[in-house]
């Protein structure tokens, strides 16, 4: 029997793992939220929360051994200077999973991974983006106040027209 045998291989070569593992944990503490299946997101979690607990500790060992595992150093400086300030508090339990539903192609299990305290822009900004005006919702654009006419000739407003 193989029970507990410790990871999930996800069909994968050891390097195409690591390869996998060190690429989705670096769009993860970048975008603080990703989209992927269910296995890779349980394994993804594991990596995550062991990276994000050494950085919670800032020395040149832990920094070392934390750029190691991610692709963009970018990141390695966000993760120590931004999440793990905001997780220093919590024990554990920096991920959550939540359920989208299967993949149409193979059914796949789809999830979201993302960190607990990741705010969702729900796009209640009044002043950031106006309401659309009728010629651009169709794909046309007025451009310095000119009008196009039926036989397709620009017209200048009434305004300029004197």
């Amino acid at each position: 029997m193989n029970h507990k045998c410790g990871f999930n291989p996800l069909e994968r070569s050891a390097a195409h793992r690591k390869a996998l593992h060190r690429n989705m944990v670096t769009s993860l503490f970048r975008k603080e939220r990703i989209r992927t299946t269910r296995a890779k997101a349980l394994e993804i979690r594991r990596s995550a929360e062991k990276l994000i607990t050494r950085a919670k500790v800032d020395s040149v060992h832990n920094r070392r051994i934390v750029s190691s595992r991610l692709f963009d150093e970018g990141v390695a400086a966000k993760l120590f200077t931004n999440i793990a300030v905001r997780m220093k508090e919590r024990p554990g339990g920096y991920t959550r999973i939540l359920k989208l539903g299967k993949r149409a192609g193979d059914a796949a299990e789809i999830v979201i991974l993302e960190l607990v305290d990741y705010k969702l822009d729900t796009g209640d900004s009044s002043g950031k983006k106006g309401k659309k005006s009728k010629a651009d919702s169709r794909g046309r654009a007025a451009k310095d106040g000119k009008k196009k006419g039926a036989a397709g000739k620009t017209e200048k407003p009434a305004a300029e027209a004197n």
